[in-house]
């Protein structure tokens, strides 16, 4: 029986090959994602209907020879089934109900028996229903300090600086969240893995707004503190932290967060990641996915630049943030034709 490539990579074993993902592999550079999401009305009518929702999320391993699947559905499920108004304008990006005081964390929902969170799970378990033994099954959250940013400033880059502003000050109430979200999010990560995810990622995609001396404590903490809680209730299950923009803070939320794999974004240095994360954690990335879009001698050499550098032990490969909308599918299954030559 096939083992899987990736829960080989991340359980400490030698892989049959270096293993192959990509954030947002399911999405709208995809036609048939396209006419998916047109059936479904709306993005967030596609991520809570699971027949819809399972179907995007097979439609890349359909396409092109990959290690994982990755569950369709938003990091804002989390603030949605706590109870907050969530809405996403076409080319806006998401619009989210704010939080601004100790009465509006009071106010919010636990997500164990939300309605969001179900749907959600019965797409995990569909999805796993459907995939062979060599792809593993990937769920995610988002991590508190990127979720509580949207929760204070309802989206949008100002909102992003206004939940920053927010944070440095510290009041108690923004403590409140994050310790609600930490709970929130170990509920839901748990619910997953019953469902049938066998990794969980966790996304922090503002690490990187944050002073470097504030990442231990708004993005390492409450990190470590959900996958301390997921270990011991659903031991076994590895985890990828994916703190974008964190630079050289990714070593010090590496040692905190004790994660299986570290995702690093497109500007890392991988020859760092090499030295300084490498063995004690596996490293995930970073091919920028603009020369993905772009396709050419620039894919290439950025194929080559990558695998290059991390043996296929201690590497996952992936890009440096999610797949762009305006990449062809050709181009993408270049990447992976390029990687398994590579690794061949």
């Amino acid at each position: 029986m096939a083992s899987s490539a990736l829960l080989d990579v991340l359980k400490g074993k030698m892989p049959g090959r270096r293993p192959l993902w990509f954030m947002r592999q399911a999405g709208r550079y995809l036609p048939e994602y396209r006419e998916v999401r047109a059936k479904a009305g709306s993005f967030l009518k596609l991520c809570y209907t699971p027949e819809l929702a399972k179907e995007v999320t097979l439609q890349p391993l359909r396409r092109f020879d990959l290690d994982a699947a990755i569950i369709f559905a938003d990091i804002l499920v989390v603030p949605q089934a706590m109870g907050l108004g969530l809405s996403f304008a076409d080319g806006e990006g998401p619009v989210v109900e704010k939080v601004s005081g100790p009465e509006g964390v009071a106010a919010l929902r636990p997500v164990d028996e939300a309605e969001e969170v179900q749907l959600v799970c019965e797409t995990v378990s569909q999805v796993k229903a459907s995939l062979s033994k060599d792809i593993a099954l990937i769920g995610f959250c988002g991590a508190p300090w990127t979720v509580a940013s949207y929760m204070i400033g309802g989206g949008g880059e100002g909102g992003r600086e206004a939940a920053r502003a927010v944070a440095l000050a510290g009041p108690q109430w923004f403590a409140e969240l994050m310790q609600r979200l930490v709970d929130a999010s170990v509920a839901y990560l748990v619910r997953q893995v019953d469902a049938g995810a066998e990794v969980v990622q966790i996304f922090d995609s503002w690490a990187g707004d944050l002073p470097g001396y504030a990442q231990q404590d708004l993005v390492g903490k409450p990190i470590a503190a959900i996958l301390s809680r997921l270990r011991k209730e659903r031991p076994g299950v590895p985890a990828i932290v994916f703190a974008r923009g964190a630079g050289a803070g990714h070593r010090m939320i590496g040692e905190m967060t004790k994660a299986e794999g570290l995702s690093v974004e497109t500007s890392m240095p991988l020859d760092w990641a090499r030295d300084h994360l490498a063995g004690r954690h596996v490293v995930q990335g970073n091919l920028d996915p603009l020369v993905v879009e772009q396709g050419g001698g620039a894919l290439e050499a950025g194929v080559r630049q990558v695998a290059g550098i991390l043996p296929k032990q201690h590497h996952i490969f992936n890009l440096g943030h999610g797949m762009r909308p305006g990449t062809s599918p050709a181009h993408v299954d270049s990447v992976v034709k390029a990687v398994r030559r590579l690794d061949g």
